[in-house]
Parts: C-alpha cells; structure tokens; sequence
C-alpha cells in the first residue's frame, strides 16, 4: 500500500516535471521568436500574405446556418511560430482558408 503512494507521487511529479519543461521551453521561445521576427521585419521579409476565402454566416430558422461567399482577399500573415502585432503566423493561415464571420 505505502509502495504504490511513492510510485504515485513519483509519477505525479515526473508529470509536473514535464509541464514545467514544456512552459520553460515555450516561455524562452517566445522571445527568441519575436526577436529572430524583428530582424526579418527590419531586412522586409518578416510579413506575407495568403490568399483566404471569405464567408459570412446567417442564422436561419430551426437553428440552421446559411453561408454565403464573400470572395477572396490577401490575409496578412507574419513569418514566424507565434503571432505577431495582432497577425496570425503565416504557416496556421495556410492551414486555415476558409474564415467565416457569423452574425
């Protein structure tokens, strides 16, 4: 009995362990991201832009959405893992091409 609550606790800590590690490593990278995207700014190569579709959304009766087309537009992207001054990183836009505003 007492053996299983220090194999429990081992593992309740080795848990913790790696949640620290993974905050710690995200915490430094996060910095070092913004400066490595500073730099790229700075040269002009730090932003982009992909192509993006639009729709808009519109609730219907019995709780149904209608979605309608609002074309194609050039989405600001910013070349780095994390966002940037409000832009979403450019490689998550690519993965992401249909935005639907609801209304």
């Amino acid at each position: 009995m007492e053996e299983e609550l220090v194999v429990e606790k081992f593992v309740f800590m080795m848990v913790l362990r790696g949640i620290g590690i993974v905050l710690l490593i995200a915490a430094i990278l996060y910095p070092l991201d913004w400066a490595i995207w500073r730099v790229r700014v700075a040269r002009g190569g730090g932003m982009g832009s992909v192509m993006v579709r639009m729709y808009t959304a519109a609730g219907m009766k019995g709780g149904k959405l209608d979605y309608f087309p609002n074309g194609t537009v050039a989405e600001p992207c910013s070349r780095s893992l994390y966002p940037q001054e409000g832009n979403n990183p450019c490689w998550w836009v690519e993965r992401h091409r249909e935005v639907v505003s609801r209304y």
